[in-house]
């Protein structure tokens, strides 16, 4: 799993431009499906065929968060606006790299006072000694993404990109470890969530499942002076019951509490105040769907540096294999 968690995270894919990560993608799931398309939002839907039992969608969103080029002064400096969730307290200093492979910094004009430190007082400095050699190398409307390569810290893993991309992996497992199943099994690995659950939401309606389930990352509260929260790394796999885009199908949540305890899978409750996830896109999808997500702890999420727990990683896993092979009558 570390290695497959590596071998995603490091791949690119701001939103809007998964196309690189869908290949990686691809090439890992291929075996194990009967059928791949790709729809007309860049949607990865790999099809795992049941018996005649329900039709289930498993989704995980491949994109990332980044930055895009808006303008290229006379200097060579690149002016940017973000891809999804970007703080400009963790973005400065940070290293980008461009799908061609050009590398950047991100620096700051000057600023007197932290509280005026915003995007848009921040660049891309590539090198460059000039704006034609800058054009050279990336132009406007290129999207960057962070660079950080993948740690391994025993127990717990680092990479940029674990939102949400450690989900990506997580159903990879799922589907390697699937053997018969009544149910159709729709692995959905979504574009642009990060600007709005958009590429969720197309798949939903066009495979117009039984039930969805989303696998997405979730803050904790276990680190010094967090925001409270009832999660922590270490505690199992996160049912989520409400975020500030969906609450979670009752009966669907219930169900999956009780599948895990008979399974004996470790698992923690869910509620986050803010945030959301393509469960949300999914559950009003048609005339509604019932849906559920499966939540990975994750620390310092939105940043390069997104922390997650191989023992939380495997028991979701378990979660989403055995939720497969349900009955899902709830």
């Amino acid at each position: 799993m570390k290695d497959l968690i590596k071998k995603v995270t490091e791949a690119f894919g701001p939103s809007g431009a998964e196309d690189s990560v869908r290949e990686v993608i691809r090439k890992e799931v291929e075996p194990y499906v009967d059928e791949i398309s790709v729809d007309a939002l860049g949607n990865l839907i790999a099809h795992k065929k049941g018996t005649g039992g329900k039709k289930i969608i498993l989704d995980g969103h491949m994109d990332e968060i980044g930055l895009m080029v808006t303008h290229i002064d006379d200097k060579g400096f690149l002016r940017f606006g973000n891809i999804g969730g970007v703080n400009p307290f963790v973005a400065l200093g940070q290293r980008v790299y461009f799908e061609n492979g050009t590398m950047g910094v991100i620096g700051s004009e000057r600023v007197d006072d932290p509280k005026d430190l915003k995007l848009e007082k921040l660049f891309i400095d590539i090198g460059a000694k000039d704006k034609e050699e800058a054009e050279g190398k990336v132009s406007v409307g290129t999207s960057c993404a962070f660079y950080q390569p993948f740690v391994d810290l025993g127990d717990r893993v680092i990479a940029k990109a674990m939102d949400d991309r450690v989900a990506c992996a997580i159903i990879i497992e799922v589907l390697k470890r699937l053997e018969n199943t009544a149910n159709d099994i729709y692995a959905v690995f979504a574009t642009q969530e990060e600007v709005g659950l958009r590429g969720a939401r197309a798949a939903a309606y066009g495979i117009s499942p039984d039930v969805g389930i989303a696998l997405d990352v979730t803050r904790t509260g276990d680190t010094p002076k967090s925001r409270t929260m009832d999660v922590s790394l270490g505690n199992g796999a996160a049912i989520k019951v409400k975020d500030s885009s969906l609450i979670c199908h009752p009966a669907l949540k219930n169900y999956m509490v009780k599948v895990a305890k008979e399974k004996g899978i470790k698992y923690q409750m869910e509620v986050l105040e803010a945030g959301g996830t393509d469960s949300a896109a999914i559950q009003m999808t048609k005339s509604g769907i019932p849906a559920g997500c499966i939540s990975i702890p994750c620390r310092y999420i939105h940043s390069p540096c997104e922390m997650v727990d191989m023992g939380d990683v495997e028991a979701c896993v378990q979660l989403a294999k055995a939720l497969c092979e349900s009955t899902l009558e709830f």
